[in-house]
């Protein structure tokens, strides 16, 4: 008796769990044992005592009413109140629970045999909620793995602690080509039970999650929560845009993103398989956020036409046209993402030019022809 309860301390220390949930395994275990030497419908209670390093197995037999419908549907857990006062006295009331020693050892090697087969089962099946509970509290997090496989599917399995993630080709850059062996980032989408491969990690690489947990890494201003990512908006592979805020005057919130020369955000792009990533600095209000979503093309004025369905109208002249739209589509795609508005362009009289500040040694700004621009910002 005394070596069972040391083989559970050994199993725990073995399987990494914790010693409790290597005695509920055990628990169940022995009650799973039990209705198989007597029946399924048999009802078992088992106490162990760590310190005495015992264990007790009781069965337990319920009075009931003559009529209960129990007596048919489990007739080995319950009595009727007639047969268990002839059988134990006078003194037996309803609801009693009639209990009896379970001895384990009186039925021989083939209730051990299946004790351990059970025990074995019950603390797998621990060790796997650990495992689940542990990678489903990393969701939405990146992981650091090495490519172990790649199947004719082109999904790649990355070996990931004690576990395997699955990078499938739609969560995958356009262009991105994995061999065994590279060590590889992505994000955590969600834990998974896969039928044929168990529990599994599911990744990606194209989710706006994705840029945002790497641009964490890299920006302490974003890690430490001086900088706030508001929102983001990728086309994996192509292009992303970033709305930053902060609530220290003494921080820019795009250079700090941006960083020295560059650093930074050329870092995360390296990884993002040369993504070209625009940060620009959110504004509670949707006029001068959509504004700034569309740069670089230079707009004359936003219309909010329903607020309810998020419609803005976007006044703009024709040569800053093709800037708002962007390559097939992409600059004002991504606006349209990152603002949570839909973008309508309204193409008006009037050209934009650059012209150069000889205040600001030739740093370009914006002019436009059009003398209303500013008081039809916010028409």
């Amino acid at each position: 008796m005394e070596k069972i309860v040391d083989i559970i301390e050994a199993m725990a220390h073995e399987k990494s769990i914790s010693l409790e949930a290597a005695i509920d395994a055990f628990k169940e275990a022995l009650i799973k044992t039990a209705k198989r030497c007597t029946s399924r419908s048999s009802h078992f209670e088992v106490t162990v005592d760590m310190d005495k390093k015992d264990y007790k197995i009781e069965q337990i037999v319920t009075v009931v009413k003559d009529d209960d419908e129990r007596i048919k549907s489990e007739p080995d857990s319950v009595i009727t109140l007639d047969e268990a006062r002839e059988e134990y006295g006078e003194d037996i009331d309803l609801g009693d629970e009639l209990r009896s020693e379970f001895i384990l050892e009186e039925h021989g090697r083939t209730a051990s045999y299946n004790l351990f087969r059970e025990l074995q089962y019950y603390i797998q099946r621990q060790v796997e909620q650990n495992l689940f509970e542990k990678y489903r509290q990393k969701v939405g997090s990146i992981l650091i793995g090495t490519v172990n496989r790649i199947d004719d599917k082109d999904n790649t399995f990355i070996e990931i602690g004690e576990l395997k993630g699955i990078l499938s080709q739609r969560n995958r850059i356009k262009g991105e080509n994995f061999k065994i062996g590279d060590t590889v980032k992505a994000l955590l989408r969600f834990v998974t039970i896969d039928p044929e491969f168990g529990m599994i990690l599911e990744l990606t690489r194209t989710a706006p999650k994705f840029l945002e947990k790497l641009m964490e890494r890299e920006v302490p201003e974003i890690a430490d929560n001086s900088v706030e990512i508001v929102a983001s908006a990728r086309i994996p592979g192509q292009r992303a845009k970033l709305a930053l805020k902060t609530d220290y005057p003494n921080i820019d919130p795009i250079g700090a993103a941006v960083g020295v020369k560059g650093t930074r955000i050329n870092a995360v792009s390296r990884e993002l398989n040369g993504e070209n990533i625009d940060c620009i600095e959110y504004s509670p209000i949707p006029e001068v956020f959509i504004t700034r979503a569309l740069s670089p093309a230079i707009i004359q004025s936003v219309k909010i036409i329903d607020r309810k369905h998020r419609k803005a109208l976007i006044n703009i002249t024709s040569d800053q046209k093709a800037k708002a739209i962007g390559k097939n589509g992409i600059n004002i795609r991504l606006a349209s993402m990152l603002t949570g508005y839909n973008l309508e362009l309204n193409e008006i009289e009037g050209i934009t030019q650059r012209r150069s500040d000889s205040r600001s040694q030739s740093r370009e700004i914006e002019k436009s022809k059009n003398s209303n621009a500013l008081a039809d910002l916010f028409k």
